[in-house]
């Protein structure tokens, strides 16, 4: 199933979803940070303790962060696959004066570049602290968020992954999927 189309398409809508549910969960979790910095250091030690006892410290934080990297993965070589087999399929571009897709579908190429670079930078800032711009406290969260978005360029980087973020969501989530028929058009005569 891998090799067909329909099957690329299937595991960029599985793991598109898997992604998405992660943004979910993670906006939320981190809307704590609006409680204090009891209640958000709280929940990032929860973090890291959950499933235990069964699970190590950290041991599911790792887990999901494979899965994720294996969504990532698996979503970037599905598009680029996709993307070099329409290509192949249509090497001369369509003679439209106008363009049929929308805006996001048209820049969704760009919406992920801009957000595996956020997320690179996101982990090096406040996962690592490599890049934090102040004084990176080791399992202190809430301080390094507070750091972070007290520069100008934090809060430039996080806006524009927003953005980023809301354009390729919507697009994704809201392109029901639909048989190739449904999708052609007759040609008609002049």
């Amino acid at each position: 199933m891998w090799d067909s189309t329909v099957g690329k398409k299937t595991v960029m809508a599985v793991s598109g979803l898997i992604m998405l549910l992660y943004l979910v969960a993670h906006m939320i979790g981190n809307l704590k940070v609006f409680f204090g910095p009891g209640d958000f250091n709280h929940y990032a030690h929860w973090l890291r303790t959950l499933g235990a006892p069964v699970m190590r410290w950290e041991w599911t934080l790792w887990v999901i962060r494979v899965g994720l990297v294996a969504a990532v993965v698996a979503h970037a070589v599905s598009a680029y696959q996709l993307s070099r087999r329409d290509i192949k399929a249509r090497p001369s571009k369509y003679v439209h004066s106008k363009p049929r897709s929308s805006y996001a579908t048209r820049t969704m190429r760009w919406g992920g570049i801009i957000l595996g670079l956020f997320i690179v930078w996101h982990i090096l800032d406040l996962t690592t602290g490599t890049v934090h711009p102040g004084e990176y406290e080791h399992l202190h969260p809430y301080q390094n968020v507070i750091d972070t978005f007290s520069t100008w360029y934090g809060n430039v980087i996080y806006i524009t992954a927003v953005v980023a973020s809301a354009s390729t969501s919507g697009t994704g989530s809201g392109a029901p999927p639909r048989p190739s028929a449904w999708a052609t058009r007759p040609a008609t005569a002049s």
